[in-house]
């Protein structure tokens, strides 16, 4: 009977390995497809591949490694019934699931590949332009390229007199012009041909590296950039001459054009600019004006004080950088003593004639003097350290003064972080720094003007000695004579191709910082560090050929920061038991497979960061011994952490983790006592991968989690988390059913592909208190759901009784029950929504539905349908085969509405968005369709088509 067993459960595995293989075949051949197109649109260079699908591809290569391993074993253990069973039967419906959701996600309706010229087309920040003659300037560019005889634009001047700003005023201004495609490129002091070339390439979607000589990367370039017509390149601060056609800018074809900023007229000759223009220092009175703009004082200078106050402006020699960084110095003070003081320490400067590059640079090394906090000066310093124009995050910077210990006596990790935001601030109001927000994600950075950051490394030249090659294109490290003794820190970072001889010693006693991430460098000989015993800082990240760190590490007896995020090849770290300096610890995304030996005795450890490692376990009693821990990662596919092994860390801020069921996450949030991490990830049931992870601070993860309240085990959620992400959960068939009675904070909601969901919202839920604070709600592949509400229930809408006043985000993907979204009476509860995408719902006919017979009183509807959606910013409807109605009466968005994106929508005929509108919304930008859809739209006021038609961006399959 075993036998038979045995022999039917083989028939059900076989069955399900034939399936399995059909599928992945399916994969395979998209995959080729794809990767073949990706050849082309890779050579063509003026399209670039997009991130989901090349996310999608990993996943594939992912899924098929995973089913490659499992047949691998499956031969090596023999083709024996039992050893098939025992393999596979657990694994299959795992591997098919994944199978089938990569399918599904894998039909890119918008094609694989977006226009490279989309990194052209950014309005770059910049401010105010001063005086009479940059507008004449700034006309008088955009006049000549005009011209079809103007093919080169010089730009020259004094540093700091206004070059770049100029420039980003012309970019915006370009942006708005019809076939003009603008590429900003920064050259940089020491940025080589090779250099430029590649960023160049960089910037215009093209990949170099698998063509050899230059000559050929030249041509390659040149090639894509002479495709298209109407091209622009932006080169700023270009220091040294260079031939065009070597690097591959295709002057004059096809209409190609190129503007560079310089310090130097005689550059601009040498590059044969057909046109030049001198941006000239402000007169006494621009130079005065800007003074008092970025003074920002709310009453006139007293008589006395204007006078040395003028005198400290004609001392900036009409320079906007001095004059705006004096500002910034003297902003705030009031009492006549520290104005004299400022105008006398002007003076000296200027009688001294230190050898300065340009005449700014005594205002700014007077500002740097002026600090006085010697910690201040020292984290201005520091920033020297990065590439020329590189944005620096703000909260990686100040991991780096926490570690050279220039922040430090606080007692919390988030109180160190306080301090540092506080000296940053400090420095962007005195206008040492600039501060700005990427604008992929939501975290701010400071960067240093190329003026400034030329004048702090003169200041690191001597005391404290730095040695700053970063960026530059550098292919070997310098020579010994270059590594002095009295060096205290060494930024090499982002040569991205540099190699250390097998003999490379330098003699640094004093070195304390030594950063070489981002070079490729594949090994590190072990006499490297022998000479570098007071070493506190080493950041080897970005190293993805290192496979083993040389033994020497461990004598670094000092070191309080050892880095290696992403050398993803690394499989070696040597014993580290004897860093018990060390303070932070960043292995993550490497290829270490076993916790390094040693890490035990880290008893100052702070900062501990294993995130997508290969290690499988952690030995016991490993965490509860780093008793000091601030900042702990340990997600990967393989490691789960007890409550008891977490809970005596009492420090912790900052928590990443994946739990091992639902007792340990309750019995570890319970512990907390209101004094929980500030910051967390935590993970239940099967592991997430790493990209799903939102960006808010406290975050919670739960997939194939029984966490219905009519279980035994209740889910206890932290009560300050402001994240959820839901993903097969069967059992949960409404809002109510996920214990979210304590997420009074909750921001965002998503939920993925649980089969129970019939209905979003049950009677029950409308006391949940998170629906007045969420802001992002997404509903995934939820197959089964039918109504956004259960049947029978409305929602009266008052002041007091608003559900959903916070949502800004609404998207709903792949729900193929779904008829039609809601009904209008919800649209009141969706006044300050800005986000609405709905995507791949086979069964949608209707967005909002129609009012039905049963509404008391359906005119009250059509009025609350009228006024509604008043801050609706991007609307999104994609491949919905049935949508026949987007509203069955008008609606208005105020003059909200940004960009409208229909596509796949062929049976939809009327947008009353669009066609009740004699007139289009002044704030619509952007409308993506395709053509055949946009023909095909019937439209209340004949002229309103033409009047949109300008806006339409045609799309079609790459």
């Amino acid at each position: 009977m075993d036998f038979v067993k045995s022999l039917m459960n083989f028939e059900s595995v076989n069955k399900k390995t034939e399936r399995l293989k059909r599928k992945v075949e399916v994969l395979e051949s998209k995959e080729a497809d794809i990767a073949e197109e990706f050849e082309e649109v890779d050579s063509l260079g003026l399209k670039k591949r997009k991130r989901e699908v090349s996310t999608w591809l990993g996943h594939v290569g992912n899924l098929k490694n995973k089913v490659q391993q499992k047949e691998e074993k499956v031969r090596a253990r023999g083709w024996v019934i039992s050893n098939i069973i025992d393999l596979f039967q657990n694994d299959f419906d795992i591997l098919e699931n994944e199978a089938t959701e990569l399918l599904q996600t894998g039909n890119f309706a918008e094609g694989h590949a977006v226009e490279a010229d989309e990194s052209a087309g950014v309005s770059l920040l910049t401010t105010d332009l001063v005086g009479q003659d940059f507008e004449t300037n700034k006309n008088m560019i955009c006049q000549w390229l005009r011209s079809d005889e103007s093919l080169i634009v010089g730009v020259y001047g004094l540093g700091g007199v206004g070059k770049t700003t100029l420039l980003t005023h012309i970019n915006n201004q370009l942006q708005n012009l019809p076939d003009i495609f603008v590429y900003w490129v920064t050259a940089s002091q020491q940025c080589s041909n090779f250099e430029l070339q590649n960023r160049i390439a960089k910037k215009v979607g093209l990949d170099l590296s698998k063509y050899g000589e230059e000559k050929e990367k030249a041509a390659k370039l040149a090639r894509t950039l002479g495709r298209r017509r109407g091209i622009v390149l932006i080169l700023d601060d270009v220091w040294d001459c260079f031939p065009a056609d070597m690097v591959g800018i295709p002057i004059g074809v096809n209409g190609f054009k190129l503007i560079l900023s310089t310090r130097s007229l005689e550059l601009c000759r040498k590059m044969n600019c057909q046109n030049t223009i001198k941006v000239e220092p402000l007169s006494d009175k621009e130079a005065w004006e800007l003074f008092l703009e970025k003074l920002r004082r709310e009453t006139l200078l007293p008589p006395q004080i204007e006078v040395i106050a003028r005198s400290l402006v004609r001392n900036c020699d009409g320079l906007p950088l001095g004059i705006i960084t004096m500002a910034g110095c003297m902003k705030g003070v009031d009492h006549i003593c520290e104005w004299r003081n400022a105008l006398e320490g002007m003076e000296e400067s200027k009688a001294a004639k230190e050898d300065m590059e340009t005449e700014v640079f005594r205002v700014l090394r007077y500002s740097y003097d002026n600090l006085k906090d010697t910690t201040v000066q020292q984290c201005f310093l520091y920033c020297s350290l990065f590439p020329e124009d590189y944005e620096i995050e703000r909260d990686k910077l100040i991991e780096y003064l926490i570690d050279e210990r220039l922040i430090e006596g606080r007692k919390s990790r988030r109180a160190k972080f306080d301090t540092g935001h506080t000296i940053l601030n400090k420095l962007e109001n005195v206008c040492l720094l600039e501060g700005g927000k990427f604008t992929w994600v939501n975290r701010r950075y400071v960067k240093m003007h190329d003026l400034i950051r030329d004048m702090a490394i003169q200041i690191t030249s001597t005391s404290p000695r730095f040695l700053v090659l970063a960026g530059v294109g550098l292919e070997d490290i310098p020579d010994d004579e270059i590594w002095s003794e009295d060096l205290v820190r060494v930024s090499l970072m982002r040569n991205y191709s540099l190699s250390l001889p097998s003999n490379a010693s330098p003699r640094c006693p004093r070195l304390l910082t030594l950063l070489l991430n981002g070079n490729k460098i594949e090994r590190i000989p072990d006499c490297f560090f022998m000479h570098m015993n007071e070493l506190t800082v080493l950041d080897l990240s970005f190293n993805q050929n290192i496979a083993r760190l040389p033994s020497s590490i461990s004598n670094l007896r000092n070191l309080t920061a050892l880095l290696l995020v992403r050398c993803e090849n690394l499989e070696y770290v040597p014993y580290l038991g004897h860093l018990t300096s060390l303070r932070r610890l960043d292995i993550s995304y490497t290829g270490i497979a076993e916790v390094p030996q040693g890490i035990e005795m880290l008893v100052n450890l702070r900062y501990l960061n294993l995130l997508g490692t290969s290690i499988e376990k952690i030995p016991r009693e490993t965490l509860s011994k780093l008793c000091h821990l601030e900042y702990l990662k340990l997600l990967n596919n393989r490691v789960k952490v007890r409550a008891e092994e977490v809970s005596s860390l009492r420090k912790l801020d900052t928590f990443t983790g994946h739990f091992y069921d639902i007792v340990d996450f309750n019995t570890y949030v319970s512990s907390w006592e209101d004094r929980g991490p500030n910051s967390y990830h935590f993970v239940l049931g099967e592991f997430f991968r790493y990209e799903l992870i939102e960006s808010t601070e406290r975050n919670v993860y739960l997939k194939k989690c029984s966490i219905s309240k009519s279980n035994g085990d209740s889910l206890v959620l932290p009560k300050e988390i402001q994240s959820l992400f839901i993903d097969e959960c069967d059992e949960l068939t409404c809002l109510c059913d996920a214990s979210l009675g304590n997420a009074i904070h909750l921001k965002v909601y998503r939920i993925y592909s649980c089969k129970g969901m019939k209905h979003l919202f049950c009677s029950s839920c409308f006391g949940l208190p998170f629906l007045q604070t969420l802001q992002v709600l997404d509903l995934y592949l939820l197959h089964n759901l039918n109504d956004f509400m259960e049947g029978g229930i409305s929602i009266t809408w008052t002041p007091s009784n608003c559900i959903f006043h916070s949502l800004k985000e609404f998207r709903v993907y792949g729900c193929h029950n779904m008829k039609r979204l809601f009904m209008p009476s919800l649209l009141s509860h969706l006044q300050n929504l800005e986000i609405l995408s709905v995507c791949d719902c086979e069964q949608m006919e209707e967005i909002i539905g129609e009012a039905s017979n049963e509404d008391v009183d359906q005119e009250a509807t059509k009025i609350i349908v009228l006024n509604n959606l008043p801050n609706l910013k991007h609307l999104t409807l994609e491949r919905l085969q049935k949508l026949k109605n987007f509203c069955s009466t008008s609606i208005a968005c105020s003059n909200s509405l940004q960009q409208i994106s229909v596509l796949k929508c062929l049976k939809l005929r009327r947008m009353p968005l669009l066609s009740e509108e004699p007139n289009p919304f002044p704030s619509l930008q952007r409308i993506f369709a395709e053509e055949e859809w946009w023909e095909s739209l019937q439209w209340d006021h004949p002229q309103t088509k033409d009047l949109y038609q300008p806006l339409c961006q045609f799309l079609e399959r790459v």
